[in-house]
């Protein structure tokens, strides 16, 4: 699974070739200036103290080639940390712009079942975690095993006996890198797993911070999030204290390479096989030979973190995104749009074990207004969803204007239909922006005609900016009816070929529900409407009303037919109206 993730995290590295291969260059010629300059020393050593008065003035440009070598190094790293950070972040760009895509295709039915904190910790800060692996694996790793490999080419180059001492203590290293690394990569998981699950209850917590209070329900909230602290701290520790154990213990080996090479070359020195200045070469080679396993070890540790925190992206990534348009898919246009819809012995469940629409048939003629009522989890909501396209039904056909929807572009389909929720939803941006959602192109007068219609012009305009305040954090200070009065606008707006009202007017007041069903009235003139309804003094006036019962339609009617049938319509307007 390791080897398939980095693989994968490679693919997204392939666009910026050339930048790798500057790093390569980069780190390439970092290491060689490295690697030069104490080879300068040594020769500038042995001059003072083996060569006469001459010999002695050849220093200064020994220590003119280390100043120069210096700077060639200076200059290759800054090239070195400029081409992989161009690397890291944009790879985290482009794996942000791949996760948000996937989620913008992802099917309801993925969103609905799995929470916004969760999603938002593998965007955002799963990201940034394989944005800093990756920013060390090219600044440390490459230049690591550059320099060790460097380091072994030169002091063989010198003195091979020395250098085979430094080769049969280094395999060490790698044994216990490697030990520490399989036991730390699992707590890493575990880590980035637990973190997700808290940021998502973090983001609930604090949307539902009303409700949480207005139930005193503070104490189980905050030991629901210490238990998950709890196992949060329990995999992070083993997490860091293995990841710990690393660098000491790479550390403690290289404390035996450099002793080895100092010993060694204290004993080829005394016996004269190399000069004072060779030893201090190989004694600066040593601890510039252990020295990369020491970052190693650490790019080895951040790696684990980020290939755990990468597995959980690429889960995003793999999500099956809902079934895209046909080949063949028709785009209808809005204008041509007759508001013909038919169910064709429609079934549907979100779980299959639970039965929720079977066998539905329904015929609803343009310009008919259909009310749908019945008790909560009777499938009204669901019934909208399947008219759009939120969920496919899993039986039978649902068509527009005689086209399978299914054979239609989501784009044309959604265009078609005007939807106002009793769940509001504004974006950042200004009032106006938000009323102009769905006709991006709409001029200010026609966005305040729409906002008179859905009388919220009034409180518009004593807004600080009018129509161009700014508003954040869904609505912000704006109240639930306030809200409501915007996305019904925005609706009116569009002036959509179908209108579906889901409790649109459930968080106004009684006055203003009354004009705005006036303005409802007016608008579902000779179009195609469906209104989902607990209050049923607001379906009164419907063409026909569907009563739904576990997903099927028991009754349907005129308001005073169902009266006058004296079944369950019945019970439910007499629930409402009739004072026992």
């Amino acid at each position: 699974m390791k080897k398939q993730t980095i693989r994968r995290v490679l693919r997204f590295v392939k666009p910026y070739l050339f930048f790798v291969l500057c790093s390569f260059v980069a780190a390439a010629a970092s290491v060689a200036t490295d690697l030069l300059v104490p080879i300068f020393a040594g020769n500038a050593i042995d001059c003072m103290i083996y060569g006469d008065t001459g010999s002695r003035a050849a220093v200064l440009p020994i220590l003119l080639k280390i100043v120069f070598a210096a700077a060639g190094g200076a200059t290759a790293k800054y090239i070195l940390s400029v081409s992989n950070n161009r690397i890291a972040f944009s790879v985290s760009r482009d794996l942000r712009n791949a996760a948000l895509e996937k989620i913008e295709t992802l099917p309801l039915s993925y969103l609905d079942a799995h929470p916004v904190g969760d999603l938002t910790a593998r965007v955002i800060a799963d990201v940034d975690q394989i944005s800093d692996g990756l920013l060390m694996g090219f600044t440390q790793f490459f230049t690591g095993a550059l320099t060790i490999l460097g380091t072994l080419g030169f002091m063989a180059a010198v003195n091979l006996p020395i250098s085979i001492v430094v080769v049969c203590v280094t395999p060490l290293s790698f044994v216990v890198a490697s030990f520490i690394a399989r036991r730390t990569f699992r707590h890493f998981q575990a880590q980035n797993a637990i973190r997700g699950e808290q940021t998502a209850m973090i983001h609930e917590q604090i949307e539902g911070m009303r409700v949480v209070q207005a139930f005193a329900h503070e104490k189980e909230s905050l030991d629901a999030f210490d238990e998950m602290n709890t196992r949060l701290r329990g995999s992070s520790l083993l997490a860091v204290f293995f990841s710990s154990l690393t660098n000491p213990s790479t550390r403690f080996v290289n404390s035996i390479v450099y002793m080895g090479v100092g010993l060694a070359g204290s004993l080829f020195s005394i016996a004269g096989k190399i000069t004072i200045g060779t030893l201090s070469i190989f004694l600066s080679y040593a601890n510039q030979y252990t020295k990369p396993f020491n970052e190693i070890s650490s790019v080895v540790t951040e790696m684990q973190n980020a290939i755990s925190c990468a597995e959980r992206v690429f889960e995003l990534l793999d999500e099956a995104s809902e079934v895209p348009d046909s080949e063949t898919a028709l785009a209808l246009r809005r204008e041509d749009v007759r508001g013909e819809v038919t169910l064709r012995d429609v079934s549907f469940s979100y779980d299959p074990t639970r039965p929720l629409i079977r066998n539905l048939d329904l015929h609803v003629r343009p310009g008919e207004r259909i009310a749908i009522v019945g008790p909560t989890g009777c499938g009204k909501t669901t019934l909208i969803n399947l008219l759009m396209r939120f969920y496919d039904v899993q039986a039978g056909v649902i068509s527009l204007d005689e086209h399978d929807i299914r054979m239609l572009t989501r784009e044309s389909l959604r265009s078609s239909y005007g939807m106002v929720l009793q769940d509001t939803w504004l974006k950042s941006g200004t009032v106006r922006e938000n009323i102009a959602y769905g006709k991006a192109d709409a001029s200010l007068e026609e966005i305040r005609a729409a906002a008179k219609k859905a009388h919220a012009d009034s409180f518009i305009r004593r807004l600080p900016n009018g129509y161009d305040t700014v508003l954040t954090g869904d609505g912000g200070s704006l109240s639930q009816g306030q809200k409501q009065l915007l996305c019904i606008a925005r609706v009116m707006l569009m002036n959509p070929a179908v209108l579906i009202l889901d409790e649109a007017t459930s968080s106004i007041d009684t006055m203003t529900e009354r004009k705005i069903q006036h303005a409802f009235e007016a608008m579902m003139q000779g179009r195609t409407s469906f209104i989902v309804a607990h209050r049923l003094s607001t379906v009164v006036n419907s063409d026909r009303i569907l009563v739904m019962r576990d997903g099927n339609v028991v009754e349907h009617g005129t308001h005073r037919q169902l009266l006058e049938m004296g079944g369950f319509y019945t019970a439910l307007y007499n629930s409402q109206f009739v004072q026992s």
